[in-house]
């Protein structure tokens, strides 16, 4: 059994995916400029880390790596390379990452648009497919949306000052192939779709040489309550299933419950051991304890730890960990019970919606992981909302 709820949680509306009464998928709602595209004002270089600080919107500042800058983006004056990039120049760049903590937001002149089906990105080149979908499906519309993106990357390299662009399908494209529409049908919407979004792009492009400094250009609209159940709908179907409720409000889940849990570092297991999660400035560290699990059970620490590994995937996911990740499992002395270890949490890692890859074990031990950045944690968006002590109580 499988429900999305839609609820408030303090001031947020939030959206959860409940599968056997489990909360599984959690997302917020929250003020985001992500995505968001400026003309902005160069404020200073620094070429020791081959970087510019930049000043956007209403006095935000960030910056931008100079590999990140496409000489066509620079709206005052003519550049052939990064390098030339000076104090004063108008750059025309969107935000990838939001500020921080201590961290500025980064930004970049690589700029996205999205669209139903496709995403369009600027500076690159070719036409890739979401990994979320299986690979002989990638394969298929590879094969068969090919000519539709070169057809379009001739028509309208023009209106882009010169600059290619590179087309990623998103994985909405199999409700159309789902839907039993021809080739035809396909490519035709496809191709729509696509348009829509160069078109955009073009005039993001076209407007930042006649917009004052600091305007916004574009404004990415990704943070509805609609997006939010899509997301949840995705989610939903990488775990197989399709057949979902979509409710608003129910005394059935106590979602205040469960979210306030997301907030304690302690999380107690069934089998009596517990995690300890550590969200730092530069990394995430979770430590596995054995805690009240008997011991002299056999095989006990194999099966807290594959225990651990499950319920760990499931708070990086509700948490939305990102970054370098990293796991101390309880310690085994069997090679090949640390090596299924290995692999287990490898399989995890790939049914996950957010890229999340397993790097390494270290010599001591230490199960390194990385999740692609997609947005703040979730105790980064509820901070400023949220009185809840992280818990100072274990029990």
């Amino acid at each position: 059994m499988a429900d999305i709820l839609v609820s408030k949680y303090n001031e947020n509306s939030v959206v959860a995916c409940y599968i056997d009464n489990r909360l599984e998928h959690l997302s917020v709602l929250h003020d985001s400029d992500r995505g968001d595209v400026y003309l902005c004002r160069v404020e200073n270089i620094v070429k020791n880390i081959s970087a510019a600080f930049v000043r956007y919107g209403d006095g935000n500042t960030g910056y931008v790596p100079f590999k990140s800058i496409l000489s066509s983006n620079v709206c005052n004056r003519k550049i052939t390379s990064p390098d030339e990039i000076r104090q004063g120049d108008e750059v025309i760049l969107q935000v990838e990452t939001e500020a921080q903590k201590l961290k500025q937001a980064k930004l970049t002149s690589y700029i996205s648009v999205s669209g139903k089906y496709s995403v369009i990105t600027l500076g690159k080149k070719g036409l890739g497919v979401s990994l979320k979908l299986p690979s002989d499906v990638r394969d298929e519309l590879s094969s068969e949306l090919k000519e539709t993106y070169q057809e379009l990357s001739k028509a309208k390299k023009s209106e882009l000052f010169g600059q290619s662009f590179g087309v990623i399908l998103r994985t909405e494209i199999l409700d159309l192939l789902n839907s039993g529409v021809s080739k035809e049908e396909l490519s035709d919407l496809v191709y729509s779709d696509m348009s829509g979004n160069l078109k955009d792009l073009s005039t993001i492009l076209k407007n930042g040489r006649t917009r004052t400094s600091s305007s916004c250009l574009y404004k990415q609209e990704n943070d509805t309550l609609d997006s939010h159940i899509t997301k949840a709908k995705n989610f939903l179907t990488l775990q197989g299933i399709e057949d979902v409720n979509v409710i608003n409000e129910s005394v059935v889940y106590s979602i205040k419950t469960d979210i306030e849990k997301l907030m304690h570092r302690k999380i107690w297991l069934k089998s009596g051991a517990f995690l300890i999660i550590e969200q730092l400035e530069s990394f995430n560290a979770i430590d596995v304890n054995t805690g009240k699990a008997i011991s002299g059970k056999k095989d006990i620490i194999k099966k807290v730890n594959e225990e651990a590994a499950l319920e760990i995937m499931r708070q990086i996911r509700l948490r939305n960990l990102t970054g370098m990740i990293l796991i101390d499992f309880i310690n085994m002395k069997d090679k090949d019970a640390v090596e299924d270890l290995c692999n287990y949490v490898r399989s995890l890692c790939r049914k996950e919606a957010v890229h999340t890859q397993f790097i390494d074990i270290t010599g001591l031990g230490i199960v390194e992981l990385t999740r692609n950045k997609n947005d703040k944690s979730l105790k980064e968006i509820l901070e400023n909302h949220n009185t809840t002590v992280d818990n100072m109580i274990d029990e």
